[in-house]
């Protein structure tokens, strides 16, 4: 299996911050932000991960990350010339995930306690096409929302005033290498990016979209307050 580590995007919730430094490389407890999902690959078990990030601060993310020899993994890295989706993020990692291979998605600004080892190894050891990590919030409406339907997902409604469900769908993602074929299908949302949930929902409308969840704390460390959050529970962990 394959990693992928989407660290694209503006930060613009972040600013000032990121007016000076791409928002994954923001100290978060006692590391730079991406830390955490190189860590979290390696734990898993990936050995090979592709890094895909803007110009913006590029040479930075090879300053600290280099080869990725300090967590025990392969980092290579793919530009993402201008801001056009996650999705569209995604696709620049075809080249690296071959045919027969699976692949583990993390957006960079996804902090969580969980391991993904185990799930890694079913999902890699199963006919699994795709898979997502749900977590249980109290605002839901602020995330894209399962509908749920026994251990599969039937469709995944985007910031919906009246929520489905109270469980929010975490921006880490397990793909067969399929994903690159749904990601063609799709055509640019209203704000003309290529989205991740309408990436999920072609999985979704042929029944093939499965999921588990998250026990411990995760959050989107997009906006100053989850990012002071995350550094505090980081900090803290790393007492232990």
């Amino acid at each position: 299996m394959k990693g992928v580590i989407l660290a694209g995007g503006t930060g613009t919730r972040l600013r000032p911050l990121t007016n000076i430094i791409n928002k994954h490389l923001l100290p978060v407890g006692k590391y730079p932000m991406i830390h955490y999902a190189i860590e979290k690959m390696a734990d898993a078990g990936i050995k090979e991960v592709l890094l895909v990030t803007g110009k913006h601060s590029a040479g930075l993310y090879t300053d600290y990350v280099g080869s990725g020899r300090e967590w025990g993994v392969e980092v290579s890295y793919k530009i993402q010339e201008e801001a056009g989706g996650i999705a569209q993020a995604l696709a620049l990692a075809e080249e690296f995930v071959r045919p027969d291979e699976k692949l583990l998605v993390i957006l960079g600004d996804n902090l969580f306690e969980d391991s993904l080892s185990e799930a890694v190894i079913e999902f890699n050891d199963s006919d699994g096409n795709a898979h997502v990590f749900l977590k249980q919030v109290g605002d839901p409406h602020r995330y894209g929302v399962p509908v749920l339907n026994g251990s599969r997902i039937e469709r995944i409604i985007e910031k919906p005033k009246i929520p489905p469900s109270d469980y929010a769908v975490t921006g880490i993602y397990l793909y067969d290498s399929r994903v690159f074929d749904m990601i063609r299908t799709l055509r640019p949302s209203e704000r003309g990016e290529l989205e991740i949930t309408d990436v999920n929902n072609v999985y979704a409308e042929q029944g093939l979209l499965t999921f588990s969840m998250f026990t411990g704390w995760w959050m989107d460390a997009g906006t100053h307050q989850a990012l002071a959050e995350a550094g505090a529970r980081l900090l803290e962990s790393e007492k232990l």
